[in-house]
């Protein structure tokens, strides 16, 4: 039955309490803030840079790039070459993350906690540090390519899109393992029982029972892989070699030495945030149709095994681990390694060390100064909003959380060219500043930021909090004496991982800096262009350290009591 016209009257309105002057309490004005924050740096350079898609190169309102882009293979090939490498890395690094999750959690192989740690250094490091140690290795003169021919074998380079899945592939797995880890640790164990019961074997049992039971979980992970894979922008350019991928076309179009296309290359990023809302919608889609609840009441044993099995299991988890972690070995061992210019010579030194100090200590400073300002402004919204969106709920704040899902699907790419077409002109000019390298980073994280924070609250009593407003003590002075003080040990772990990929960050930056804000990671895809592969591979063991670093100190707030 519907409501009465007097009925919909009667309904509180949240737009219209929100404009009564006497509901503008602290968490009232935190909301307005927030709104104003992602409508000015989230909404304002979208619509830009939609508005500017419909424009063609002579300034005239046209359907021009849309309709070049399906006609003109240079355009729509790019968006086949995105799909097939995302999709091909997909599918390996489930074939590679299942079986080792599986093999991790079921069984009583040794070195677990190494090969866990071995896997998330991994994920954390940059996918173009990945890709330029492989170049290093089996590049067109690597020297693992070197020695292979010296022995008669031949082996082509890791060039092309082949080496992109390959790298893809071996950086991104852990999404998956991390995912169907945790799902496999807490998955009802009498399911299979029943099923083994029927007399289903072993194999059977993992294609028909717990394969289809964890399928919500294994394609958030192969959601994860798909996208990171969709939106990179550093591995596809070092190694593509002409191999063209969307992101890769876009900032082609957008920066280029003969003047660029700005308006194509809004197209080709609306197509971009386009396919992976698609994707995002596509994933949502199966994962309705195949959901099923367990109990949870018994959880799986981790199963014995025969010493020679246990081992053979060991070797290959190992085997798995170890290989993904060779690209950061690879770039600290050629850090020390002599160099004159792109050839390395027998002998170690720390002269590469000593160049990068010389020429671009600037960067340096850069990376963690940018990044450390977006981390403090990331904690402080993660925490506010968080609160709002846990303790205040309403359709304003149901609508804030949408809004707030905008960053998951656009690549970082896709983000720094619509800010520069939102900044580039009066009244706001903030091209070319560090102001908006601290935006982008913001704006790309903050989500990760908000979901620890507000998964971290929900596990807080709200009791506590009820109890120190009884004694007289304000909301606000509460939440920052009481309720930011127990949030912040888990908010301050989930911030960290924020840091770590903050540093790492190339794709937006490679798009908004200026020689006067060069980072790390742009410094890096720079050096390694020009053939500088010692003081790119110092700058690279840089980061590594600083992700190694963060990442323990991750690990031991997170042993506080409050997990990620």
């Amino acid at each position: 039955m519907q409501p009465t016209n007097a009925a919909r009257a009667l309904q509180p309105n949240p737009f219209k309490r929100l404009l009564q002057p006497k509901q503008w309490d602290f968490w009232t004005w935190v909301t307005v803030i927030v709104y104003v924050f992602l409508l000015a740096f989230i909404l304002y350079p979208l619509v830009s840079l939609f508005y500017n898609s419909f424009f063609n190169d002579k300034g005239d309102f046209s359907l021009e790039n849309y309709g070049n882009f399906l006609k003109l293979k240079y355009y729509y090939g790019s968006l086949w070459n995105s799909l097939k490498v995302s999709a091909l890395a997909t599918v390996f690094a489930i074939l590679v993350g299942v079986p080792l999750a599986y093999v991790t959690t079921r069984y009583n192989v040794k070195f677990k906690g190494l090969i866990q740690i071995l896997v998330i250094m991994s994920l954390l490091s940059p996918p173009f540090i990945g890709a330029y140690s492989w170049i290093l290795m089996l590049g067109n003169n690597g020297f693992i390519t070197r020695f292979l021919q010296d022995i008669g074998i031949p082996f082509q380079s890791v060039y092309g899109w082949k080496g992109i899945v390959f790298v893809f592939t071996l950086q991104f797995y852990p999404h998956i393992y991390l995912y169907v880890s945790g799902a496999l640790k807490t998955i009802d164990t009498s399911l299979e029982e029943a099923a083994e019961s029927l007399g289903r074997g072993a194999f059977h049992r993992l294609m028909t029972v717990t394969l289809p039971l964890i399928f919500p979980t294994l394609s958030a992970g192969a959601l994860m892989v798909f996208m990171a894979s969709f939106a990179d922008f550093g591995t596809p350019m070092l190694l593509g070699q002409g191999f063209k991928v969307l992101p890769i076309l876009a900032y082609e179009q957008f920066i280029s030495e003969m003047g660029g296309n700005p308006a194509m290359a809004s197209t080709l990023s609306v197509i971009l945030i386009f396919c992976s809302t698609a994707i995002l919608f596509v994933q949502r889609h199966f994962v309705s149709r195949k959901n099923y609840s367990m109990t949870g009441m018994r959880t799986p044993k981790v199963q014995p095994l025969k010493t020679l099995p246990k081992w053979l299991l060991t070797f290959g988890a190992l085997l798995v681990a170890c290989i993904s972690i060779i690209p950061q070995a690879t770039v600290i061992v050629t850090s020390f390694i002599k160099t004159k210019g792109p050839v390395f010579h027998p002998g170690f030194s720390l002269n590469s060390y000593k160049e990068i100090l010389y020429r671009v200590p600037k960067a340096i400073a850069h990376t963690y100064s940018f990044s450390l300002i977006s981390i403090v402004i990331m904690i402080v919204m993660g925490m506010l909003v968080a609160y709002v969106l846990v303790r205040r709920k309403s359709k304003l704040t149901a609508m804030l959380d949408g809004i707030l899902m905008i960053p998951y699907v656009m690549p970082g790419t896709v983000l720094g060219i619509s800010l520069i077409i939102a900044f580039n002109k009066p009244p706001v000019i903030l091209t070319g500043t560090w102001v908006i390298l601290v935006i982008a980073y913001v704006v790309r994280k903050l989500p990760y930021t908000i979901r620890s924070s507000t998964a971290i609250l929900t596990q807080l009593d709200k009791s506590v909090e009820e109890a120190s407003i009884s004694l007289g003590v304000p909301p606000m002075k509460t939440f920052f004496k009481t309720t930011g003080r127990m949030m912040a040990p888990g908010v301050m772990s989930g911030a960290i991982l924020s840091w770590i990929t903050t540093i790492n960050e190339l794709s937006s930056t490679v798009v908004l800096y200026t020689g006067a804000t060069a980072t790390i990671s742009v410094t890096i895809y720079s050096e390694v262009f020009t053939a500088n592969y010692g003081t790119g591979a110092a700058l690279a063991s840089i980061l590594s350290i600083s992700t190694l670093i963060s990442l323990l100190i991750a690990s031991k707030l997170s042993k506080k009591g409050l997990q990620l």
